[in-house]
């Protein structure tokens, strides 16, 4: 391999000489440069160089094998993205490359062919932002800096082209970045792929990080968090290539880790975070305690690792355990068992005496505690611990085992619950990624472990390097097959490449007898050994060139691997192969209590994985299986790990075959993991290990150096002669002929297709000679230019020394004339200087003498002035004061007078109303009102009048009577005088005076026992009025008191706060302004749709149909319980015009106004009636209470009368009633059938109006009635109730009565009335009889039945009201009490403070409530407004309807007399100006949308008015507006609005059609609001275009929703137009050579000529870019866009074409050099000077473009002194620092004559920029969009101007 890689190193002999710089050999770095200092001889022994440290140096060469140094690269090749681009492709050639671009540019990412080599930083770099995943997607590999990114896309790319599954395998040392890189290309396929469910299967797949990383992850002496499991995740994609889910692999998990670590190594994660978090309550059964307590977690030492908290990432691991779905209780398990593992390894086991035995104490805590937490029973475990079963074929026997096999039994058992609780987990985690989409292509990420050599290397790193070995192989094919491809394509002679082939290493490791097959079969003898087996493969394979013994060593043995050998150690394989585990131990783990645990090793039956069961490997979902199921009686027949593995192995290889491979190559820098730190020999050894130097070597034993024919061309054509060039125009030829003189050898090179193909060193020989004709043209050029410059100086000395001659002269003789003069003028300066100092002073004395005196006169008068002046205020003020007391005393007067008139002028408004009312309740006001029961009254009064006569009759009867009496007492009188002196007669009479004096006095004990009662409560009374008289007295002072403190309180906390809470109120009022604004534009939408609706229930009622029949009857006729007698007869009503509906509207020409306003009016008086009948009956319950106390003598004379009056009158008023509704009913059939046999218009008016009076009529008696009837229902109701009752109703007076279901109270005065009234009936039936005889009181009763249930459902309703009302009441009591309760706490806090402050305050206060109010009366304002507008609106609605009625008959009455006139007559019509409005009919808007949006072409306008389609929508919503057809607005402006949706989705990719609409859409919206009428819109209309304004409707919201569409109509015609320039910004800005001959290509590697590149050339100049840009300014310019919105627009696709080009710039190396800067400067100019030619420069596009010129400036800019890196920092400051030196890093000069940015200068340009605030991300957000403005640009054209083009066959639209 070294002879080869010397034949690739070194090139001609004759590059051998002096200044030829090579690599040697060095102990330290690994090689080391030096320059060859004396020509080499062939047969020279040495070679002398000299080092970079100028140390001289004597190479010796060995005379047999002749070999030379290693050539190097020129440094022009050195920081290549790729290391095939290098031209000595060797060893050394690749580490140099990787530790220029690694520890100089900061690059972590390099190609290697096919390979990617990724070199851990060990720090966070900014280069995974979603911005870089935008920027790599769709890009050719080659095309950007090598990334991560880069491949996923080569590899989703071909899975899209190709519909190939691909592979991306990642590989490296423990601490390389694995994970890592694997992470981020799942997520750049997540990005990319974008998935189509809800629930994102790349945060699921990451979201299993933190539990794999915690089972599967440990710390090792070269990584704190090494995965000790290799996984194999799968994407699965569907037919549009979403990701839809994904599936995971693992393969050979350490198990021996859970028993065993090597020193400062830790167990697996999860038990140190268990172990951390035992404290919490949910883990006290776990019995756990620290790490450092077990046994299996203390083995390694330390058990903490620096900076990692295990308590925090357990939280994340239970996090993640719940984000997949793992339910709490299997998360228990899951610790419970781990928990168990750490207590088992905690046994204590006892050694009995002879050895061969052993046992574990039944008390032994650790055991306990094991069995209780995996619930098997602690006997048999304990027992099955110690002992083994051996099963023959005739007996079982028990046996005993020692120490040493119980501790081993041990550690397979805590090692297999571990492996199955890993199987287990990552089988969960499969079923959360799994989907039930069909799977259509996927694509695998392998994360698996690398080359692995130690001091002591076992079984695991035996599996993982013979994993590697089948993966080296697979990768050695692949790169060959690709070689042979390429060969192929470019038709070149193909020679076979003989490349290492690592199949006879496979072999002996696993073919027949190799060695996994011996340790099979050692593993099945009942008593191998390791020794055994060791010795077993020495005789076996000791004649295998891959196979050696140890010189020192029976015990180990050696594989030669492809990397480097490796000695493993035998200890251990045979039971690490054997994986024994008892069947016992399982059998009791299967009988566990816990269904989990026992399914854990149930599951090992009966699944069938496809790969390492032991191993921690989930099966497949769409693989086959490798191995069978085949029942296992016991160890003896389970599969051993190694076979396991190869099986797993050929699976793996199985897929990967079947998929396009993608490699990535991760290189550990260092083992101390210090960021950014480079360690030559471990990078050496990874790069032999990964397969890099293979690829290297395969590649230069052919032709690695490429280039395509164009490029070859630009570079070296300074080698070729002019004239060779003019000759020939093919490239081609020219090219062969340059070759085939420059390279004698023609094997050095070759002809492909499309490429030159070169063999290693051609072309640095051709570098060499491009040098060398630089240096020889710079050489003659500088001595030209120096010639040049010495003779321009010689003639520019000798002209200065003649100038300076003449000039000194001249200059000599002016001094002197200049001198004279000067001595003359200064004789007379002196003389006036003299004279004016004098003067002036004497005229400072004088001008001070007359200040002193003015101002001494000055203040004797002011003194005097002042004085008078404050007399006179003092006069002012008292006569003031004086006035403002008098005025004061005499308001209070006033004011008192006022109040005392008002007291009395009420008192007497109360009489008058009073006595008004009591006349309304008169016999007389109700004559007058009822005028139809007059005869009954007359009656009445006839009955009274005879009454009358009786009564004086009796009282002449009894007057006689008592004058009889009279005489007759005094006769008696007289006979006692004469009788006196009878003694018995006297005793008689005097005992009955006794008696009767007895009686009298018992007479006038109980009155004054009444009249002391009386007295008693009277003064109870009056002292309890008395007494709240006094407290309403104190409760008014408390008031006032209250205001006043509130007042002064309110006043001072105004005056304090006022400047303060002024702001806070302006920006409240600012939000509250912006939140009202969005509730009106909700109201005014909602409120349009009340209106849509409605009219739509008007026509659904207009339209003819099916009616329901009318209902003649009343309320009172009718058996159903109605609530309201006004709503039935209303609906008569309705029944009527329903009826009316019925002949036709056509015939009877209704008019709806009339009979909604009869609707309305009827509504409007039954609530004003139930309003009135609440108050009178209120004020009948008052004079009721009041006149039974003053009336109580004369009711039993009245109680009769008062009773046949109200029945009588009663029974009239039904009786009237009946009559009334018969009439009305009779009244409506009439009017209907005159309706349907009258067809003329004036008699159906004239039955209309009758019908009205009618009704008014009878609303108005019916009224009446109703009043009457429910004075009198209290009575009756009551009558019936004591009939029922009996006699008794005196002792149940005092009882509290009440209506049934209403708690109205009832006096019970009142009920003893009604009680002697019912007993007045009773004895006069034959009242009844008189009032009964026309038979209708069962009438009135039923009447009376209704009327009852009406007033109690009205009570129901009032109760409830007053409840509802109370609530309210008392939530604004509450209220009040705590903003008074506020207000004290503010008084109290005011009242510390200053005067002042507290004035200041009350101000502020004031100035609050003033403002608060201020704004409520606006909103009511605005509230009244709005109601008046849509009352207005509502009216010419009505209006427009009558017109239209009225214009219907006159029509008719036209038509009738146009049929009698003789057709030879014919009417001119006379022409009308044309008023800039159209019109249509409603069927034709269908039309016009199609003609006019839906199907127009924007050529079909072209030659009209710009935006004409606006203009005509306009005229058409004008005239819309002029006949007030709100409907018609509505419906055209959202038709138009969706039309124009419609086209734009349909041409979604048309610039032109979208610039088009938007245009028009824009004018509208001007349109709309130049014409609305607003003031602020109309400053600029001529007095004709204020005609044109709307005048009924406000489409505010119309124009609001137009300006969204116009934005959504913006944002696709910029997306158009980025579809079409971003891929043309690329090759036009960065790689089009504008200026000939600047820029030289560079070599190509590997990426350059991948099947990602296509052959035809897609470049675009910058002249492309400038046409298309004019293609887009003239659309938007003939469509009529508005200039600023133009603007705009270029300034977005200005800002899109810097983004792209300075995101391409940051991840290109290629293109960050000196030349590129000035091709992008001049191509900047080019697009700035369009700018200004299209007079766009004012738009603000040029300063987006800032930062692509800073970057292009920083590419010229020198790199060199610190002077430099100020002016760096100076000129970028619109590039942030990330991006300055990202660029710094990039840049590489394309010619050797230019030199690399030093590290040093770096870091000061770092150190200069520290104080910036940049935002973290490299690369600028392309697809940001710039808010965008449509400012308003009234048009000047009015709309009569207008002409409309034949072409738009609009034809049936009329001008008006």
């Amino acid at each position: 391999m070294a002879e080869e890689e010397q034949e690739c190193g070194s090139g001609e002999g004759e590059e051998i000489s002096e200044y030829t710089r090579v690599w040697i050999p060095d102990p330290e770095e690994v090689w080391k440069s030096a320059e060859i200092i004396k020509d080499y001889k062939e047969g020279d022994r040495t070679l002398h160089l000299k080092l970079e440290d100028e140390t001289v140096l004597e190479y010796p060469i060995d005379p047999k094998t002749n070999k030379l140094p290693f050539l190097r690269n020129p440094d022009i090749l050195v920081g290549e993205n790729d290391l095939t681009a290098l031209s000595y492709l060797h060893e050394p050639a690749v580490l140099h490359n990787l530790k220029v671009r690694f520890l100089e540019s900061n690059h972590i990412y390099t190609y290697c062919g096919i390979v990617l080599v990724a070199i851990n930083p060990y720090e966070q770099l900014p280069i995974y932002g979603q911005d870089v995943i935008y920027a790599y997607s769709g890009q050719n590999m080659g095309d950007m800096d090598p990334h991560i990114f880069a491949v996923a896309e080569e590899a989703y790319k071909q899975m899209a082209r190709d519909e190939k599954n691909q592979s991306i395998i990642v590989s490296g040392e423990s601490g390389a970045g694995k994970t890592v890189s694997a992470k981020y290309a799942m997520r750049f396929f997540a990005s990319v792929g974008g998935s189509s469910s809800e629930t994102n299967i790349e945060e699921k797949v990451l979201a299993s990080s933190p539990i794999m990383e915690a089972i599967g992850n440990a710390k090792t002496t070269r990584n704190d968090n090494s995965s000790r499991f290799g996984k194999y995740i799968q994407i699965g994609f569907d037919k549009r290539y979403h990701i839809i889910g994904a599936n995971m692999r693992t393969y050979l998990l350490e198990k021996s880790r859970v028993v065993f670590q090597a020193d400062d190594e830790r167990n697996y994660h999860i038990f140190y975070q268990l172990c951390a978090s035992a404290g919490l309550p949910e883990f006290k059964d776990l019995s756990l305690t620290c790490a450092e307590d077990f046994f299996y977690t203390c083995l390694g030492g330390d058990t903490s690792i620096e900076g990692v908290d295990d308590a925090d990432d357990f939280e994340k691991t239970r996090h993640a355990f719940t984000l997949l779905g793992v339910k709490d209780s299997h998360q228990m398990t899951i610790f419970k068992i781990l928990a168990a593992i750490l207590h088992l390894g905690n046994l204590d086991i006892i050694s009995e005496r002879d050895g061969e035995s052993c046992s574990i104490s039944k008390q032994d805590e650790h055991l306990h505690n094991f069995c209780r937490l995996l619930g098997v029973e602690h006997s048999q475990m304990e027992h099955w611990l110690c002992h083994r079963k051996l099963v023959t074929t005739s007996e079982t026997y028990i046996k005993n085992m020692s120490v040493q096999q119980v501790v081993n039994a041990r550690n397979a058992l805590a090692k297999h619950i571990y492996a199955q609780l890993f199987n287990w987990i990552v089988e969960h985690i499969n079923k959360a990624l799994y989907t039930t989409v069909k799977q259509h292509s996927f694509i695998g990420v392998l994360d698996i472990y690398g080359f692995e050599t130690f001091e002591v290397n076992s079984f695991e790193q035996f599996c993982i390097n013979y994993a590697n070995e089948k993966l080296q192989q697979q990768f050695n094919s692949h790169v060959f097959k690709l070689e042979q491809e390429e060969y192929m394509k470019e038709q070149i002679p193909w020679t076979l490449i003989d490349f290492y082939d690592n199949q006879p290493c496979i072999d002996l490791i696993e073919a027949k007898l190799g060695i996994l097959d011996l340790l099979d079969e050692e593993c099945k003898v009942p008593k191998g050994t390791d020794q055994n087996w060791t010795q077993k493969l020495y005789d076996r394979h000791s004649s295998s060139q891959h196979f050696q013994k140890p010189r020192m060593s029976n015990t180990s043995f050696i594989v030669v691997h492809f990397a480097d050998k490796v000695e493993y150690q035998s200890d251990g394989f045979l039971e690490k192969n054997r994986d024994t585990v008892y069947e016992e131990q399982i059998n009791i783990l299967k009988a566990s209590k816990y269904p989990m645990i026992a399914d854990l090793f149930h599951d090992e039956k009966d699944s069938v994985p496809a790969a390492l069961t032991g191993k921690g490997v989930s099966s497949k979902i769409n693989v086959r299986s490798a191995r069978p199921a085949v029942k296992a009686a016991n160890k003896e027949h389970k599969k051993t790990v190694g076979l396991q593995f190869r099986n797993s192995l050929h699976l793996l290889m199985e897929t990967l075959n079947a998929t396009t491979p993608h490699y990535v190559r991760c290189i550990k820098p260092n083992d101390e993991k210090r960021p950014f730190s480079f360690d030559p020999k471990r990078a050496v050894q990874q790069l032999r290990a990964c397969g890099v130097l293979e690829t290297i070597r395969i590649s230069a034993a052919g032709y690695p150096s490429r280039w395509t024919y164009h490029d070859f061309f630009i570079r070296y054509r300074v080698l070729m002669k002019k004239r060779d060039i003019s000759k020939k125009t093919d490239k081609k030829l020219i090219c062969k002929m340059l070759l085939e003189s420059l390279i004698k050898d023609p094997d050095k090179f070759q002809f492909g297709r499309t490429k030159i193909f070169f063999r290693a060193g051609q072309v640095a020989y051709l570098e060499k000679l491009r040098a060398d004709k630089f240096r020889a043209a710079t050489i003659m050029i500088q001595k030209t230019v120096r010639g040049w410059f010495q003779r321009v100086k010689y003639r520019k000395m000798r002209e200065a020394a003649v100038r300076i001659q003449r000039y000194t002269r001249g200059h000599l003789a002016r001094r002197l004339a200049d001198r004279l003069r000067k001595t003359r003028a200064a004789i007379v300066f002196q003389k006036q200087y003299r004279m004016l100092r004098i003067r002036r002073a004497y005229q400072t004395i004088r001008r001070a003498a007359i200040t002193i005196q003015a101002f001494t006169r000055g203040m004797f008068i002011r003194r005097s002035y002042q004085k008078r002046l404050m007399e006179h205020k003092a006069t002012i003020i008292q006569k003031h004061a004086r006035t403002w007391m008098a005025r004061m005393h005499f308001v209070r007067f006033r004011c008192a007078a006022v109040v005392i008139q008002c007291y009395f002028r009420r008192m007497k408004a109360r009489q008058e109303l009073k006595a008004l009312k009591i006349e309304a309740r008169s016999a007389e006001h109700l004559k007058r009102l009822n005028i139809g029961m007059e005869n009954k009254v007359v009656q009445l009064q006839r009955k009274i009048d005879e009454q009358n006569k009786e009564y004086k009759l009796l009282n002449e009867q009894l007057s006689t009577a008592a004058s009889a009496y009279s005489t007759e007492v005094e006769k008696l009188k007289k006979e006692v005088e004469r009788k006196k002196g009878d003694g018995n007669q006297m005793a008689s009479l005097q005992e009955e005076i006794d008696t009767l004096r007895l009686a009298l006095e018992k007479a006038h004990g109980e009155r004054k026992i009444v009249e002391d009662t009386y007295t008693k409560e009277k003064d109870v009374l009056r002292k309890r009025i008395s007494d709240l008289e006094e407290e309403n007295v104190l409760l008014k002072q408390e008031k006032e008191e209250l205001n006043n403190k509130i007042l002064c309180q309110s006043k001072d906390e105004f005056a304090q706060n006022a400047v303060e809470e002024n702001f806070v109120m302006k920006k409240e009022l600012e939000e509250e302004r912006v939140r009202y604004q969005n509730l009106v534009k909700e109201y005014s939408r909602l409120e349009q749709r009340y209106d849509n609706l409605r009219d739509e229930m008007t026509i659904v009622k207009q339209t003819p149909g099916h009616r329901r029949n009318p209902s003649n009857q009343s309320s009172l006729e009718s058996d159903s319980n109605y609530p309201s007698i006004s709503t039935s007869e209303i609906g008569d009503t309705e029944d009527a015009i329903q009826q009316v509906e019925e002949v036709g509207l056509e015939k009877a020409a209704m008019d709806m106004t009339l009979f909604l306003k009869l609707q309305k009016r009827v509504r409007e008086l039954e609530q004003e009636r139930k309003k009135l009948q609440s108050q009178l009956e209120k004020k009948e319950s008052d004079s009721k209470k009041s006149q039974v106390i003053e009336m109580k003598n004369e009711m039993d004379l009245d109680r009769d009368t008062d009773l046949e009056y109200n029945s009588l009158k009663r029974q009239e008023l039904e009786s009237e009633n009946k009559k009334l509704k018969n009439e009305l009913n009779e009244l409506r059939k009439a009017i209907v059938d005159r309706v349907a046999q009258n067809n003329s218009s004036n008699d159906v008016q004239d039955s209309y109006s009758l019908l009205l009076n009618q009704l008014k009529s009878a609303n108005e008696e019916l009224e009446v009635r109703k009043e009457e009837v429910l004075i009198l229902r209290t009575q009756i109701i009551k009558a019936a109730q004591q009939k029922d009752s009996g006699r008794n109703m005196e002792s149940k007076i005092n009882m509290q009565t009440s209506w049934p279901n209403s708690d109205k109270h009832v006096d019970p005065e009142d009920a003893i009335e009604a009680y002697h009234g019912v007993c007045q009936t009773n004895r006069k039936t034959e009242d009844w009889g008189y009032l009964n005889e026309d038979g209708e009181l069962g009438l009135a009763y039923q009447g009376l039945k209704q009327v009852a249930r009406l007033l109690e459902a009205q009570l129901q309703d009032q109760r409830r009201e007053h409840e509802e009302e109370v609530e309210t009441l008392k939530e604004q009591m509450v209220a009040l009490r705590e903003e008074t309760e506020k207000q004290q706490e503010v008084f109290f806090q005011t009242l510390q403070l200053s005067p002042e402050a507290q004035v200041e305050f009350g101000i502020q206060q004031e100035i609050t409530r003033l403002t608060n109010e201020n704004l409520d009366l606006k909103e009511l304002l605005e509230k009244l407004e709005k109601n008046e507008r849509k009352l207005k609106k509502q009216l010419k609605i009505y209006m427009k309807k009558v017109q239209d009625h009225e214009a219907n008959q006159a029509s008719i009455q036209t038509e009738k007399q146009r049929h009698e006139l003789t057709r030879q007559v014919t009417v001119q019509r006379k022409e009308k100006e044309f008023q800039g409005m159209l019109e249509y009919f409603k069927e034709d808007e269908p039309i016009l949308v199609r003609n006019l949006i839906t199907d127009l072409k924007p050529q079909t306008v072209s030659a009209t008015v710009p935006c004409l389609p606006a203009y005509i929508l306009y005229m058409c919503i004008r005239h819309a507006d002029y006949i007030n057809d709100d409907h018609k607005v509505h419906s055209l402006l959202t038709s138009t609005i969706n039309g124009i949706k419609k086209v734009l989705k349909k041409h979604n990719e048309d610039f032109e059609m979208t610039s088009f609409w938007l245009a028009n859409t824009c004018r509208l919206l001007h349109c709309l609001k130049q014409y609305s009428g607003d003031a602020g819109f109309m400053t600029q209309n001529t007095a004709k275009q204020n005609e044109h304004c709307l005048k009924n409707f406000d489409l505010t919201e119309y124009r609001q929703v137009l300006s969204d569409l116009s934005i959504q109509i913006y944002q696709q015609l910029i997306k158009i137009a980025e579809g079409v320039l971003q891929p043309m910004i690329v090759s036009a800005v960065l790689e089009n050579e504008s200026i000939q001959g600047l820029s030289g290509a560079k070599p190509m590697g590997y990426r350059k000529r991948t099947s990602s590149m296509g052959d035809s050339d897609n470049s675009y100049s910058l002249e492309a870019i400038i046409r298309q840009l004019n293609t887009f300014h003239s659309v938007v310019c003939d469509q009529g866009l508005d200039p600023e919105i133009i603007q705009q627009v270029f300034k977005q696709l200005f800002y899109m074409i810097n983004a792209v080009a300075l995101n391409n710039l940051l991840l290109r190396k290629d293109v960050c050099s000196w030349s590129t800067g000035m091709q992008v400067r001049f191509n900047i100019s080019q697009l700035e000077e369009w700018l200004r030619g299209k007079n766009l420069h004012q738009s603000g596009a040029a300063q987006t473009m800032e930062p692509l010129i800073q970057a292009a400036q920083l590419l010229q800019l020198k790199k060199k002194t610190s002077e430099d890196a100020e002016a760096i920092c100076y000129l970028c400051t619109s590039l942030t620092t990330q991006q300055i030196v990202k660029i710094l890093n990039l840049y590489t000069p394309v010619n050797e004559f230019e030199e690399r940015v030093t590290v040093a200068f770096i870091r000061t340009i770092q150190a200069q920029l520290q104080e910036r605030n940049d935002p973290p991300q490299l690369l600028l957000d392309f697809k940001y969009m710039f808010p965008v403005l449509f400012p308003f640009t009234p048009s000047s054209i009015t709309m009569d101007s207008i002409h409309i083009p034949a072409s738009l066959s609009l034809e049936f639209l009329n001008k008006v």
